[in-house]
This record gives structure tokens, C-alpha cells and sequence, in this order.
């Protein structure tokens, strides 16, 4: 595939990112765009390796491994090393409905297992992709595509996230009359309002969004199935449900001083932040908040959260609390800390941690290198646990005290959590951000259409086949799996189509 010796000739490359002095001062998507020959170069690093295990899309030892829509990675980098771009971009989106938001914020467990990865850097598989959508998008080859002829069915999705959105975009080419039901005010679940715009640009689901409804796809935005809409008026009015709203219940902190005034869940804070940018307008992305005249519409459900001049602490890592970190600075925070309860993790590939499983290995990501450029250090601290928050007479938080851990292998049992004598520590805090995942569905909508839940409260439906205990009902994504990756969440709303296709014409084409 692609040069033969490419992978030889030449090293792993990524455009740069604007610096984080710059970038912090806005909202726009930090990453700068490659020239088409560094693209040529990169992808020609892509190896003529026999197996390609990064279009695999397993799991291993709990992990993804490879691409979950199984994209045809070799094949596409081949294409763009022959400079055949639109037999690129018609090869991706065989499997992805969605290159655009995969491109941007997949961790790319495909770079993980990719067989140059076993001794070299990865493939950039990535950015390959992310360029290959935006040229397609660019040159206008990507126009509405709406099916020649409709099989008379309808059907509901519930959630408008990326689980949703795939079931939705699948079930329309296969001609069914697909209404997605959101209770936000805008489309797109946690594309929309929880990942930032420095990261995803709000204006690229948008762009989506509009062609799924040029397509005919029907968007509700403002009405949450089970309050708003009794669920069973829903079953009644569609030949089937597909129910994609996500794992939306966060894990909670349960020490003395959580109900003080300034803690937040994570969602609540990176929420309302994308909402008042979005209310003031497309030019709010090139300033932050409080340069301008903020609206004052905020959602009742999601007030907006300033972290402007104060001590911010963000308990939990991952993704959702390295947004927490890069929203806190555009604010203008005071400083910000961030706290994981694991220990760090090592810099290489440990042996019990083999190729091609996804490299749990530290990585700095963008919100920790503008804390690192401001503050002079990364902002997390690591195997520390909070023990209490206090606050001042008005209730506001003020402090957090700590303990270090560290973690003990006993009896061949998982490794237990011991405090460390003499290691406690109190932290100024005027804002404690809680990202430390989500623990499942909400479940009004369950409990209202009946449909049996697993023991992690999520919708028991087995993977594969996605439907539910209740006939004509499915589900798809985190409501079904629990917290996972976006391209999990593209992968089962692709699959639900495809079952929900099966259940309504009793034979399918769908992949």
C-alpha cells in the first residue's frame, strides 16, 4: 500500500497547533491545517503490513483496538498517496458516517495498533482522515443525498448525539421516515454541548446537522421524551424507537461539602459555556466572555459558571476534565489544578500493556499544555484523593483537603487504595468541577416504555442485535454500553440501523 518504503523514508509528522498564548485567548479550534504534500509524505508511511490490525475495531483487555467502524485505513492512505482524493473520501465514508467529528476528537485507537507502531511512531491515521472530509466538504463533493423512494415506515431516535445521529443517517438511506427527538435546544447531544469549540467547532455539526435535514431527516430540538412527551405517546405514534440518549448521570463526590455554592459537575460548567457563545453569535469565537456583553437567556437547566479570577480545581481526568482545564483558562481563572486519584502513567509501553492494545501511556493534552505555557507546570497531580471541601460563612467553597494514595497489590486481588500518613494538604478553590465519568442513563424513558435495565442501570440489549425487552424498541450507544468513545457510539448506531431495518422490512442492506 501506498510507497512501499515509505515508512522509512520518512517521520511521523502533525500540523502544529497555534501556541497556547495565543489560542487561550479565543475559541477557535487550535489545530493549523498540513499542505497536501506533508499529507502525500504521511500517508505513504502506511504499510503494505499483511494484517492491518488498525481497521480491526476489537476489544482487548477492555480497550479498543483498532477502528470500531472498522475504516478502511490502508485503502484510503493509498488513495491519497496516488493523490486520488474522492476515491479517498468515498472509501471513508463506506464505514463513517461522520469523518468530520472523528477526525477532530477520536483518540484514534487505530494509531494505537498500528503495526508501524509496534517500533516507530503511528501512522498519522487521524489527521489523514480529518483531511480527507474537510477536501471533500471544501470541493463540494459532499451534497444532500436524500433516497429515491420511501418504505412507508417512521421511526423515532431519542438523542442527538453521535449514536443518534448514525441511526438516524443510516435508517434515512434505507428510506425510512426518521424524526430524532432533542431535549436541548440544539442538535447534536455532547458534539453539541459537551465537548468545547476549541475542540470541535460548532459550526462543523451544524454543517451536518443541515445536511441530514436537507436528506429529509426531521429534527425536534426542546423536548425531552418522558417529561415533555410521555414515552408510550411516542411508541404509539412510530413503527419503532431507538433510544441513543446517552450515559448523562455523573458520578458524584460523596464527601463533606459537596452541596457548597461552586461545585459543579463538569457538564453543568462546559454546557453552559457552549451555550452563551453560541447565543452571542459567530464572532463571540474570537474573544472570550469577558471581553463582551454576555446574554443573559441562559438555560434554567444550565446557568452560565465563570471561573474568571479564581482557583479552580478539576477533579477527574480524561477528555471531559482536560476541557475543563482549557475552558477555565479562556475564562481567565486564577490558576487551575487538576486531580486524578490513579497513579501517572508510564511514558513508554509497559509489558503487561502489549501491542496492538490501546498504549496507556502518559500524554499531555492541549489543556494541559496552555496550563503548563501560563502556570510553568502540568496541572495535575496524581494518586491524591479528596477528603472534605469547605467554604465560608456564605456557603461558597473555599478550600479542598487532600490525601495522597497509593495503590497496593494484596492477595492477587485489584490493587487497593491506601492514604499515606502525614500527606494531607488544603488547596484554595473558588470552583470544583467534578469530571469523574458517568455511571449510566437517566431513566425516565426506560422506566415509562418498561424497558429492563443491566446491572450498570444501563438499557440491556446485547450488542449486535440492540433490541431491547420491549418489541420495536432499541438502543444504541452510552445507553446501551455506558461510557464510551464517540466512534463506539457511530459503530452501535450504525448496527441499531441496521436491526431496527431487519425488524421493520424482515431482510436488510444496511453494513
Amino acid at each position: 500500500m501506498a510507497k512501499p518504503t515509505g515508512f522509512m523514508e520518512y517521520e511521523r509528522e502533525l500540523p502544529a497547533d497555534r501556541s497556547p498564548q495565543e489560542r487561550i485567548s479565543n475559541w477557535l479550534e487550535f489545530h493549523l491545517h498540513f499542505p497536501d504534500e506533508k499529507l502525500v509524505q504521511q500517508s505513504a508511511r502506511c504499510m503494505d503490513c499483511g494484517i492491518p490490525f488498525c481497521h480491526t475495531g476489537e476489544l482487548i483487555s477492555g480497550m479498543a483496538s483498532g477502528c470500531p467502524v472498522h475504516n478502511l485505513i490502508p485503502e484510503f492512505n493509498d488513495l491519497i498517496y496516488r493523490g486520488l482524493w474522492r476515491q479517498a473520501l468515498d472509501r471513508l465514508l463506506k464505514t463513517n458516517n461522520f469523518p468530520e467529528f472523528t477526525g477532530r476528537v477520536c483518540p484514534a485507537p487505530c494509531e494505537g495498533s498500528c503495526t508501524l507502531g509496534i517500533n516507530e511512531p503511528p501512522v498519522t491515521i487521524k489527521n489523514i482522515e480529518y483531511s480527507i472530509i474537510e477536501r471533500g466538504f471544501a470541493e463540494g463533493w459532499i451534497q444532500p443525498n436524500p433516497p429515491d423512494k420511501r418504505t412507508g415506515k417512521r421511526v423515532a431516535v431519542i438523542g442527538s448525539g453521535p449514536a443518534g445521529l448514525a441511526c438516524a443517517d443510516q435508517l434515512n438511506r434505507a428510506g425510512h421516515t426518521v424524526t430524532v427527538y432533542e431535549r436541548a435546544d440544539r442538535i447534536g447531544g455532547l458534539l453539541m454541548y459537551g465537548i468545547p469549540n476549541m475542540k470541535l467547532d460548532k459550526a462543523i455539526v451544524q454543517r451536518r446537522v443541515d445536511l441530514m435535514a436537507a436528506e429529509g431527516i426531521t429534527f425536534v430540538t426542546g423536548v425531552e421524551i418522558g417529561t415533555d412527551m410521555p414515552a408510550a405517546q411516542l411508541r404509539d405514534a412510530f413503527d419503532a424507537v431507538v433510544l441513543a440518549g446517552g450515559a448523562t448521570n455523573p458520578r458524584d463526590l460523596p464527601v463533606e461539602g459537596r452541596d457548597l455554592k461552586g461545585v459543579h459537575f463538569a457538564m453543568e460548567f462546559l454546557h453552559a459555556n457552549t451555550k452563551r457563545l453560541l447565543d452571542e453569535g459567530e464572532e463571540a469565537k474570537t474573544r472570550t466572555f469577558e471581553n463582551g456583553v454576555a446574554p443573559q437567556n441562559d438555560d434554567a437547566r444550565f446557568p452560565f459558571i465563570s471561573a474568571k479570577g479564581k482557583h479552580v480545581i478539576v477533579i477527574g481526568g480524561g477528555d471531559t476534565g482536560t476541557d475543563c482545564v482549557g475552558t477555565s483558562l479562556r475564562h481567565g481563572c486564577e490558576s487551575v489544578i487538576q486531580f486524578e486519584i490513579l497513579d501517572r502513567p508510564p511514558d513508554a509501553r509497559q509489558p503487561d500493556n502489549p501491542w496492538p492494545e490501546w498504549p496507556k501511556i502518559f500524554r499531555v493534552d492541549y489543556g494541559q499544555e496552555e496550563a503548563a505555557a501560563l502556570q510553568g507546570s502540568d496541572p495535575r497531580h496524581y494518586a491524591i484523593m479528596t477528603k472534605k471541601l469547605v467554604g465560608d460563612a456564605e456557603g461558597n467553597v473555599q478550600e479542598i483537603h487532600t490525601v495522597d494514595i497509593e495503590w497496593v497489590f494484596e492477595n492477587g486481588v485489584r490493587p487497593q487504595l491506601h492514604e499515606i500518613p502525614g500527606s494531607d494538604k488544603v488547596w484554595p478553590a473558588q470552583l470544583v468541577l467534578l469530571a469523574m465519568g458517568f455511571l449510566g442513563p437517566e431513566n425516565p424513558v426506560l422506566e415509562q416504555l418498561g424497558v429492563e435495565q443491566d446491572a450498570r442501570s444501563n438499557a440491556k440489549a446485547e450488542y449486535g442485535d440492540y433490541a431491547t425487552n420491549v418489541p420495536g424498541v432499541f438502543a444504541a450507544g452510552d445507553m446501551r454500553r455506558g461510557q464510551s468513545l464517540i466512534v463506539w457510539a457511530i459503530n452501535e448506531g450504525r448496527g441499531a440501523a441496521r436491526e431496527v431495518d431487519r425488524y421493520l422490512m424482515g431482510e436488510t442492506e444496511l453494513p
